[in-house]
């Protein structure tokens, strides 16, 4: 019988009127011995359940015994508002049941059955019966059995980040204290089952009979067992002696305690160390470090490397963060390499090599939002360069010749001008030449418009469109080897440039299909130097001298382009292929540039044969011309075309339905003709295609031809090949191909949950960790994708004239073709292989290559690098668990080869 009386003051009085006459029947029935449990929404106890809540079901004890109750179609959940006891507790009770809550009056009870559940606080109860007794205030939840002698809904107790299923709960309200039978305790990544778990405050929780582990199984894969175990709430677990099992099976490996953090999010602590070998550096311990938790902006991580050979390497690593403001880190690393020497010993060689190098990387990225209008930036790599060779175990980085440095700052004054400085290193360290530039400083105005009218009003004037600008670029270079750094030398070396620019620009009413564009320029360059180049007979070798000052180079530039598009479509008819369009956009344009520049070009001797080069003064190159430039009037022409098809679309079943693929992205060809010019007035003709096909495979391609003809020594003469029968002569082309396959994830979720970019990594850690997983990509796999693969091909061919400018000259042709690759297949659901190389098609050799294994194991993962070839070979296995509560538990093996 269901009593679910509206809330009125009617009803209410209505309500206790006939609360009374059934208390009062229920006396006359329970004292003829007819005793029987009943459910009322009314007690005689009103400061434990408020009149407020009423809506709950009377049921008869009979009706309770059916073993099939709360497994009724109609069985309906029925919620108590709450259910407070004044006198007692600080909050409301929420709770809730499928097929009944009953109120047994004598002993203050409250029982509910059938998927109950209840919630006090920040506890939630969820259980198969969950009886309160309001006098002790024990709340006890159990499970239940099905047909079949199964349990089925354990008590499960959740409390913030803490949960836990037992087969049983005993728990007080009041003081927070409790008991469970066989529960599996959860908290973050953190798995405890224990036979017996007493909780003695609201954060404190003991445990007997238990087992540790990060395997969300019932049976784990790998747990750690103890006799006795103390919890703190998202603080720390200590355990007594332990040991290790594997699949049930104990490990005669024993521990005399154990501790395992609970913290969620960042915390102090000690980083575990691996052990490694290298064949030229002995054994090591890498990576021991701390990482220290300085405050909610900043952390520091600092680890260290040894080796049995007496090489060491020390890094520390803060890290910054300012939300919506900024965010950063700084990679400082110095290393001390001692090497065995693999070559055949001698007594005039020592028996180790020693170098010291050192890097440090700083990266820093400010947003948008901190401060509108302005902008900083900095990644920084700048340190010894040999480092990246002596790095063990880094296959990609070792092969990695330069390094490259930026630092940038910009401001826009209101859209009207903008300002930028920057500061930029390159290293390389074969040459083991170090350039460094700065400061760069920009300055540029916005283009302005003086005819334009302030308010538009229908179609503007030609002369409207005409603008002018401004704008300033200051360069400062010096450079040094680091072999022989000398600091008042590299000032010496100072090279500095001021180039003003003012360009003015309009637009020409459009003539028909065709556009015209005239420009007009202007440009001047103040130099800090002059080279005064000469012939000297006794060396026989071109030699320099350099004058300090300012000089200037000025230069005038007009010009005129035009450019149309033209369109021709071939239909077909009953046929897959719809159509081909074709696309054809050809420019021409003419420009003057008076040479202003001729007094400060000088003929050099440059051979012992009596040959002459012009060469600037004012250049900071140290190239010639074989003749003296003049002024410049010039004719350019081109040709880009577009070639696509129109096909029938068969994902579609309406029969007008297409789909265009194109064919050709871009393909043409560009030079130009020197109407001024007395000899070599044809410039170099640049053919270029690029493509897509089947919208996967990317094929780019260009060449330069030379129309004219060179002598024996490799001089140009003013001779076109044309005059032989040639086009011309090809100085450098390309072919670059490349593609690439995978299959589909097989959960679309969780893949774009995994390329989801991290907001917080700066662009130079997002590059950093790129690296890491490229020689490290067993520790990346993702099993979500079952195979991919990436190809790419590359052809170049060049043919020059080189000078030392010592009277020497050759005639050289290189030609270089090479396969880079990279892929992964999965052998099994739970094994995956995969590689990565680069072979030299000209060398007919491996360069590179990287073969890498990983196993699926649940709760752990193995991992196995191989870089069997190569100056720098190695290999590691590691068999670590996911967790990162437990990722120090780990078994590696490490072993590194060096052949340079």
């Amino acid at each position: 019988m269901r009593i679910v009386p509206k809330l009125n003051v009617k009803t209410i009085i209505g309500s206790i009127v006939t609360t009374i006459l059934i208390l009062f029947s229920l006396q006359l029935i329970a004292s003829k011995g007819n005793k029987k449990v009943v459910s009322s929404a009314l007690t005689s106890f009103s400061d434990t359940i408020p009149v407020v809540a009423e809506k709950v079901i009377a049921t008869s004890a009979d009706s309770l015994a059916e073993k099939d109750s709360i497994h009724r179609k109609d069985s309906v959940i029925k919620t108590v508002d709450t259910l407070v006891s004044k006198d007692s507790l600080d909050a409301p009770v929420n709770y809730s049941a499928k097929d009944s809550g009953v109120l047994i009056m004598s002993t203050k009870q409250f029982v509910l059955y059938g998927k109950s559940n209840t919630k006090y606080k920040d506890i939630t109860l969820d259980a198969a019966t969950i009886n309160y007794d309001q006098q002790s205030q024990l709340i006890r939840a159990y499970g239940m059995v099905d047909t079949s002698n199964n349990p089925m809904s354990k008590p499960k107790l959740v409390q913030a980040q803490m949960k836990s299923v037992s087969d049983s709960i005993l728990f007080n309200m009041k003081s927070m204290k409790g008991i469970t039978k066989n529960t599996h305790y959860m908290e973050g990544e953190m798995h405890v089952n224990a036979q017996e778990l007493k909780k003695v405050s609201a954060d404190v929780f003991y445990g007997r009979g238990a087992l540790i582990t990060t395997c969300n199984l019932d049976t784990p894969h790998f747990a750690i067992r103890t006799r006795r175990i103390k919890l703190i709430n998202n603080k720390i677990a200590v355990s007594g002696p332990a040991s290790p099992e594997f699949e049930g099976v104990p490990i005669p490996i024993g521990i005399p305690f154990g501790i395992f953090p609970l913290t969620q999010g960042r915390h102090s602590g000690l980083i575990a160390p691996a052990f490694a070998s290298n064949d030229i550096m002995g054994f090591g311990l890498t990576n021991l470090g701390y990482y220290k938790v300085v405050n909610d902006n900043l952390d520091v991580t600092s680890m260290a490397d040894i080796y049995s050979y007496g090489g060491w390497r020390l890094n520390v690593n803060p890290k910054y963060i300012k939300r919506y403001h900024y965010s950063g880190a700084l990679n400082i690393t110095i290393q001390k390499t001692v090497s065995l020497n693999n070559t055949p010993y001698n007594f005039t060689q020592n028996e180790f090599s020693k170098f010291s190098t050192f890097m440090l990387n700083w990266s820093h990225t400010r947003d948008n939002r901190a401060r509108p209008g302005t902008n900083f930036s900095a990644s920084v790599n700048f340190g010894s360069t040999r480092y990246n060779q002596l790095v063990p175990n880094a296959p990609i980085l070792n092969i990695n010749n330069n390094l490259n440095s930026n630092i940038s700052y910009s401001k826009d004054f209101k859209g009207k001008a903008n300002l930028s400085v920057n500061l930029n290193t390159s290293q390389n360290s074969v040459t083991r030449l170090v350039s460094l530039n700065l400061p760069n400083i920009s300055f540029n105005m916005a283009t302005v418009y003086p005819f334009q009218k302030k308010d538009k009003i229908g179609t503007p004037k030609w002369y409207e469109s005409f603008g002018i600008g401004y704008s300033t670029n200051f360069q400062n270079q010096f450079s040094y080897y680091d072999t022989a750094f000398n600091f008042k030398k590299m000032l010496d070396t100072a090279q500095w440039t001021v180039t003003h620019t003012v360009p003015i620009t309009f637009t020409l009413p459009q003539l028909g299909p065709v556009t015209f564009s005239p420009s007009i320029g202007y440009s001047e360059q103040w130099l800090a130097q002059k080279l005064n180049r000469y012939w000297d007979t006794s060396l026989k070798k071109v030699d320099t001298t350099l004058t300090k000052g300012i000089y200037a180079l000025r230069n005038v530039s007009f010009g005129m382009s035009a450019s149309t598009r033209v369109f021709g479509t071939l239909k077909f008819k009953n046929s897959f292929v719809k159509a081909i369009r074709h696309e054809m956009r050809p420019t021409i344009g003419f420009s003057y540039t008076p040479n202003l520049t001729l007094k400060n070009y000088q003929s050099v001797q440059v051979d012992t044969f009596g040959h002459k080069m012009y060469f600037s003064q004012l250049g900071l190159g140290a190239s010639g011309t074989p003749i003296l430039p003049k002024s410049s009037g010039s004719v350019t022409f081109g040709i880009d075309n577009l070639l696509e098809m129109k096909v029938k679309d068969k994902s579609d079943t309406s029969a007008s339905a297409t789909k265009k693929i194109k064919l050709i992205d871009g393909f043409g060809f560009n030079s130009a003709y020197d109407l001024l010019a007395d000899s070599f007035a044809m410039a170099p003709v640049n053919f270029y295609m690029r493509s897509t096909l089947f919208e996967k495979i990317n094929i780019t391609t260009y060449a330069t031809l030379d129309p004219y003809q060179v002598d024996n020594f490799g001089y140009h003469i003013n001779k076109l090949m044309l005059a032989d029968g040639k086009l011309g002569r090809i100085t450098n082309a390309n072919i670059a191909i490349s593609t690439s396959f995978k299959s589909k994830p097989k959960d679309e979720k969780a893949d774009k949950e995994r390329l989801a970019p991290d907001p917080f990594m700066t662009p130079d850690e997002q590059m950093r960790q790129l690296q890491y997983a490229r020689s490290n990509p067993a520790e990346f796999t993702d099993f979500n994708i079952p195979w991919d693969l990436s190809l790419s091909y590359a052809l170049r061919y060049s043919k020059t004239v080189t000078s030392n400018l010592l009277g020497s000259y050759s005639y050289m042709t290189v030609i270089t073709s090479s396969v880079n690759f990279s892929g992964s297949f999965s052998l099994t659901p739970k094994w995956k292989t995969g590689g990565n190389g680069y072979f030299d098609l000209t060398a007919g050799k491996l360069q590179l290559f990287t073969l890498w294994f990983s196993r699926e194991m649940h709760c752990w993962q193995m991992n196995v690098n191989v870089t069997p070839v190569g100056p720098y070979r190695s290999f590691s296995i590691t068999i670590s668990p996911k967790s990162g509560i437990l990722r120090d538990l780990r078994i590696n093996r490490n072993r590194s080869y060096y052949s340079y």
